[in-house]
């Protein structure tokens, strides 16, 4: 399906073929954009940025539609108010969104690199190579942004992608496909059925039963969200259901850093799931440490739960319980939990984090080297806020989502976590029997391919 390149209509949706359909076109999409020179594909994402920017008064606009019914789903208990910030556009947020598309023209193409060129005989020659993964389907909630992230690092990896956007976000998420649709059409060779937009909820279940036609979902959104695509597919799943990251202010952390990096790791965008849920302060710095931070992150509008400890020093805190441990709020909200050691710090994260992000503050090298050797998460940061675990941060271009899995790829998932490999061999007619036996050829295994992947 060739997605329509005029305006949207806010009170009509267009009709769409039947999903599986819709599918098929991607696929046969797919074998043409995994051949794509590098050069077409940044062409591909040099018209997009352009289109964006061209069509920036027609996006805000579709974006202020959406926001003002958002606004009314809020007030209606059916949209969060962290959903609420998360759909929001503006000209500052789209100068970003252009630039991360940029960022990924900037970066080395992941397709058809070679990983390992092994010469297993003479004229027998092994290779790895790299190749796309194929069809994409991902669904987002709330963030029209995470379409055009997707969007750029599928074309520079070659795949194919059916999105699916929230209904919250539908006006937004059209305007901006009919800007990429309309890049896409000034580069000839960029095959149609690549980049399709999906626009009912009907067609989330469908998709997530597209077995053999889609070979990765990727859900970006609530909890909630995720888990139910995880347990509704067969379909392989990237992605990650909870964001409860922690910071932890040690004994011999910098107080005037630790303060900064709590304020920053809570408030800089709260409804980010690398925004920390839980604060962890050694109990030799609490008493000094607690009332200045309390002070500071009460005066940016957070509401504070605390443990027992905490409140001997704060004593206005509200008691924080068991849920809250394991509560990601996405929100103006933290838990604070007072612990005696650095043991005790890594023992709650273990217990209650999603294996996220992390981040320890101290001047003491060896504890914060054990804090990044045993905490299990995605991202261990030191004297660093735990909001830096970002795709375009890592220089990554852009990201597809984040992956807490323990298998690769994990933490933010930007062009590497694209692509698969192929081993492809190449002989004369060499046959396996004559490999066996007791006059049996040997193999050379000779690499032809250095530490640095170059021959």
């Amino acid at each position: 399906m060739t997605i329509a390149t005029d305006r949207p209509n806010s009170s009509t949706l267009p009709s769409t073929p039947p999903l599986a359909q819709q599918a098929r076109l991607a696929r046969a999409a797919a074998q043409r954009t995994a051949t794509l020179p590098t050069a077409s594909k940044n062409a591909a994402l040099e018209a997009i940025a352009t289109a964006l920017l061209q069509d920036q008064e027609t996006i805000l606009a579709a974006n202020q539609e959406d926001l003002a019914r958002a606004q009314e789903m809020v007030k209606a208990g059916s949209l969060s108010q962290s959903a609420y910030a998360r759909l929001k556009l503006d000209a500052d947020k789209l100068a970003g969104i252009v630039a991360g598309v940029r960022e990924v023209i900037r970066l080395g193409d992941p397709v058809g690199r070679p990983l390992l060129i092994r010469e297993l005989d003479k004229d027998l020659i092994l290779e790895r190579r790299t190749y796309p993964l194929g069809v994409l389907g991902v669904i987002f909630e709330s963030r029209p942004d995470a379409l055009v992230q997707i969007a750029a690092l599928a074309i520079k990896t070659g795949n194919s992608v059916l999105l699916k956007g929230g209904s919250e976000a539908l006006h937004s998420c059209q305007a901006l496909m009919a800007a990429i649709q309309a890049g896409l059409q000034r580069i000839p060779e960029f095959p149609e059925g690549a980049l399709q937009l999906l626009t009912t909820r009907e067609e989330i279940k469908a998709l997530l039963q597209l077995e053999g036609l889609v070979d990765l979902i990727i859900p970006r959104g609530s909890n909630a969200f995720v888990r139910y695509v995880m347990d509704n597919t067969r379909i392989p799943v990237l992605g990650h259901a909870d964001g409860i990251c922690h910071l932890y202010v040690d004994r011999a952390a910098n107080l005037n850093m630790a303060l900064e990096l709590t304020v920053d790791s809570k408030t800089q965008y709260p409804a980010a799931c690398n925004a920390i849920e839980t604060l962890l302060i050694h109990q030799e710095v609490a008493e000094s440490f607690l009332p200045a931070v309390t002070a500071a992150l009460r005066y940016r509008g957070v509401e504070l739960r605390g443990d027992p400890l905490s409140r001997e020093w704060v004593p206005d805190l509200l008691p924080a319980t068991e849920e809250d441990w394991s509560t990601e709020y996405a929100d103006l909200i933290l838990s604070i939990k007072v612990v005696d050691c650095l043991d005790a710090a890594i023992a709650h994260i273990q217990q209650y984090g999603s294996r996220h992000t992390e981040a320890i503050v101290t001047e003491d090298t060896a504890a914060a080297q054990r804090f990044l050797d045993e905490v299990d998460a995605a991202g261990v940061f030191h004297n660093a806020s735990t909001r830096f675990a970002d795709g375009f941060r890592y220089g990554l271009g852009a990201e597809v989502g984040i992956s807490t899995q323990k298998m690769p790829p994990r933490g933010p998932v930007g062009l590497e976590g694209l692509v698969t490999y192929r081993y492809q061999l190449r002989g004369n007619g060499q046959r396996v029997a004559d490999y066996t036996g007791p006059q049996a050829r040997s193999f050379q295994h000779r690499d032809q391919l250095n530490s640095t992947g170059l021959a």
